[in-house]
């Protein structure tokens, strides 16, 4: 027996209710997919008890990938979910008259094992990682500042 669930657009805020069954691994809704997870349909099976290792999680999609008003097997409710422009970004509503949502896709992730543990996400050490220089900017472009004032002192180094 499901019961129903309501997830929200991460950009427009409207709300997706589909139906669950009693156990819930749900990790994140996010506007774009995580790194190693793969995503089903709405209308697909993807409700599994996730902790167990067998294998029918092993081959269980980490997660739903939502098309914003569009998506089939959801219930769509725009109103509850006017999203504050000033507050989010991206949080434009692109209703048209008749049509729900903002059409963009987002993902709800669920919580994944490997080895009994948890993975997080954020930890994958295989990604590029970036290294912020802050507070070792210069203060200004390399090279040539280009050509000279009135005095014709040309290109400084």
């Amino acid at each position: 027996m499901g019961h129903p669930v309501t997830y929200r657009c991460p950009r427009c805020g409207t709300l997706a209710a589909i139906e669950r069954e009693g156990y819930l691994a749900d990790k994140a809704v996010t506007p774009y997919p995580l790194e190693g997870w793969t995503y089903v349909e709405p209308t697909a099976e993807f409700d599994v008890h996730r902790e167990g290792g067998d294998a029918e999680t092993e081959n269980a999609p980490d997660g739903v990938r939502f098309v914003c008003g569009k998506s089939d097997g959801v219930d769509w409710d725009p109103s509850p979910g006017t999203a504050d422009e000033e507050d989010e970004p991206g949080g434009e509503r692109r209703d048209e008259p008749g049509e729900i949502g903002c059409g963009e896709p987002f993902y709800l992730s669920f919580v994944r094992f490997e080895n009994g543990r948890e993975v997080d996400p954020r930890s994958d050490s295989t990604g590029e990682r970036v290294r912020l220089a802050l507070g070792r900017e210069p203060a200004s472009p390399r090279g040539p500042s280009g050509p000279g004032g009135p005095d014709g002192d040309g290109f400084r180094g």
